[in-house]
Formats: structure tokens, C-alpha cells, sequence
């Protein structure tokens, strides 16, 4: 099993209260569920990205410009990549293959886990 978190499910941010609440408890979740069916080999993980360039993501840029009276790069530059270490959205290619590892027999000792795909957001 693979669940996608976010780096919310690890770090807050200001105005996203029930984000947060809900991603933390996908963590939650995921560690029960490893627990509860590993005797059947099956894995259960939480992939946390930091923003990538999903349809709702490019929604929230054009909703926080808007908002705030700055461009759409400013947006990015300022509101999203601000605490990340690289500053970069993610490209929804990047989730994805950590997924595929993820389901791989690679990895069939890695359960519990929340891997954190964010940039350097939870470096600090």
C-alpha cells in the first residue's frame, strides 16, 4: 500500500489547518496498517511531496495571486518554494517513480516508512 501525504503530514503551515490535520493522520494510517498486514508481505508507506505541478497546485498558484495582487511566479517563488532547499516545484514524474520503487522487491523491507520527496522542506 502506498499513501500520499505531503510535506504537511511532517511540517505546518500558517491557514491550512485541516490540510495538515488530515495528512498527519494518513501517517497515522500508515504505520497502523504496516503493522496490521505484514504478516501477509504486504508493505504500507506514505510518499510526502513537497508542491508538484498537478492541475490543483496550478489552481492554488492562480487563487494565491489573485489573492495576494503578485504574479504567478511570485506565488511559486515566494509562498511555495520559500522554505525548500531546492527551489523547484516537483514534477509529478518524480512521485511517481519513488512509487514505483516503492512497489518494487527492492523494497520489501521498507513499511512504515514516510519518505519525504519535498525539496529539503523538513532539512530545517
Amino acid at each position: 500500500m502506498i499513501n500520499i501525504a505531503s510535506l504537511h503530514a511532517k511540517v505546518a503551515s500558517p491557514f491550512k489547518a485541516a490540510y495538515v490535520a488530515a495528512k498527519h493522520s494518513v501517517l497515522g494510517l500508515t504505520k497502523v496498517l504496516a503493522l496490521e498486514v505484514a504478516e501477509h508481505n504486504i508493505t504500507s508507506n506514505a510518499i510526502c511531496p513537497a508542491y508538484a505541478r498537478t492541475p490543483l497546485v496550478e489552481k492554488q498558484i492562480d487563487e494565491q495571486a489573485q489573492l495576494h495582487g503578485i504574479s504567478r511566479d511570485e506565488v511559486v517563488r515566494k509562498i511555495m518554494l520559500e522554505p525548500a532547499a531546492i527551489r523547484r516545484l516537483l514534477e509529478p514524474e518524480e512521485v511517481a517513480a519513488l512509487a514505483v520503487y516503492l512497489c518494487s522487491n527492492q523494497a520489501a523491507g521498507i513499511t512504515g516508512a514516510a519518505i519525504d520527496i519535498d525539496l529539503g522542506w523538513t532539512a530545517r
